[in-house]
């Protein structure tokens, strides 16, 4: 049987008259797409990039790709679990403590303002969604350093005064029922 394509990424045919919103994220956020359709079937037209937005470097590199012709009227956006990944020089992932991070947390500072700026023209409403929880044993990542990473993120939508949708917290404080062992993904009730 030939691999099936996600159905977080086929293509949304809009209902008129309802406001469409856009979800930019990774891994976790292709996790909750469907939800969120079913949730607000009805009420909002919901897409996302037919692809994982990774770190906040490919967001760079592709923005204007997943926004395509518009218009937005909410988009809700995250960058973090790929940006925290340990990276060896030569572009493989490694466990924490050799190499560097895919993305330097000054870098990813200076990406979220880049990005959030391009966000604003769009006049769409902007959500961030806060990174979810790294926890031990997980592949690449060290717990607590998407903390650092939340709270520079948390520090560039103070300044643009955008809304955060604190995932983190609410993963948090229901881990154990929610995220895979030693895994940044969710179970399917997660």
């Amino acid at each position: 049987m030939a691999n099936q394509p996600n159905p977080a990424f086929q293509p949304v045919e809009d209902t008129p008259g309802l406001p469409r919103i856009l979800l930019i994220g990774d891994s976790i956020s292709i996790g909750y797409t469907l939800a969120v359709r079913d949730q607000l079937q009805g009420r909002a037209n919901i897409h996302r990039p037919p692809t994982n937005c990774g770190p906040s470097s490919r967001g760079i590199e592709q923005i204007d790709d997943w926004l395509g012709e518009g218009p937005w009227d909410v988009i809700h956006f995250n960058w973090g679990l790929h940006d925290i990944v340990w990276m060896k020089e030569d572009g493989e992932r490694q466990d924490p403590g050799g190499g560097a991070h895919q993305v330097p947390i000054d870098r990813y500072e200076a990406n979220l303002n880049l990005l959030v700026k391009r966000l604003r023209q769009t006049g769409a409403k902007l959500i961030w969604c806060a990174t979810t929880p790294v926890p031990e044993g997980a592949d690449y990542r060290k717990p607590g350093e998407e903390v650092e990473y939340n709270l520079i993120a948390q520090r560039v939508m103070n300044t643009y005064k955008i809304p955060i949708n604190d995932l983190y917290t609410y993963a948090l404080e229901r881990i154990d029922e929610i995220q895979r062992p030693a895994n940044v993904h969710f179970t399917p009730e997660g």
